[in-house]
């Protein structure tokens, strides 16, 4: 770990880890694996969590799994903030996807790192590689791949692979939904030698401007789901009614059985 950058702390929600950061942190943890990655070792990847994924972790044993296994798992959602805040880290702040890549978008500028756009709806990955240009002057966007909605083929894999080495990125960002991301980053780590593959899902349509972005006071306060679910209902009420209240079944079960909801 670089001089400068904390220790790695962590905390679980129904069993998945959570670190315990703020966003300049999680920055320079992103710098760190950059720098020390080794040429022959695979991708490290980083998973940014909200209630939605800790609810499917739940279900789904594999991607648990693929979450304790990560190098970073971000806190995306106040929520987890707040659980983590109750832990004793008062340290703690969102770092939600479109924020970390913001940011590791601006220093990445100075730095000389390389960024690879992975995911979205055709044209998505290109049209925020021109927003990304613009908005950060010298930024270097060395590809982009938009993935079919279906499985890859292993022979499509070996392709994506093969193009992603070619382009010789530092950062692959990953916009996919969960669990789908989670799921490529953890399969596709072994298979590219980059430094890290950092997985942001709706970012892409965020900072590409296809998506409005709910006011900074909600997402503070624990309530962009709210605003999120006016602007797409059909699309996101089952994530957000269904989801939300089985997340707080869950943490009312645990704390009527005695177990701590986080532990260290």
């Amino acid at each position: 770990m670089s001089v400068g950058v904390p220790p790695r702390q962590r905390f679980h929600v129904l069993g998945v880890p959570v670190d315990a950061l703020d966003l300049d942190t999680a920055v320079r943890r992103i710098e760190t694996m950059v720098a020390e990655h080794i040429p022959d070792r695979p991708a490290a990847y980083i998973c940014v969590r909200d209630v939605n994924g800790v609810v499917e972790c739940q279900r789904d044993p594999e991607l648990l799994e693929i979450h304790r296994r990560a190098g970073m798992v971000t806190p995306d959602g106040m929520p987890l903030v707040w659980l983590g805040r109750r832990t004793g880290f008062r340290h703690m702040t969102r770092v939600c996807g479109r924020d970390l890549m913001s940011e590791v978008c601006r220093v990445s500028v100075t730095r000389g790192w390389r960024h690879f756009l992975y995911g979205g709806e055709p044209g998505v990955a290109e049209l925020l590689a021109d927003r990304l240009c613009q908005r950060y002057p010298g930024i270097r966007i060395v590809g982009t791949w938009c993935p079919p909605f279906r499985p890859l083929t292993e022979r499509e894999k070996e392709q994506v692979a093969v193009f992603i080495h070619g382009a010789r990125p530092d950062i692959v960002w990953v916009g996919l939904s969960t669990p789908k991301q989670e799921r490529w980053m953890a399969e596709m780590a072994p298979r590219l030698r980059v430094p890290v593959l950092v997985g942001v899902g709706a970012a892409f349509d965020f900072l590409s401007g296809r998506k409005p972005e709910a006011p900074r006071w909600m997402q503070q306060s624990g309530l962009e789901w709210l605003f999120r679910l006016a602007t797409e209902p059909r699309r996101l009420w089952r994530r957000y009614l269904i989801n939300n209240t089985a997340f707080l079944w869950a943490l009312a079960r645990r704390g009527r059985t005695g177990r701590e909801c986080n532990t260290l």
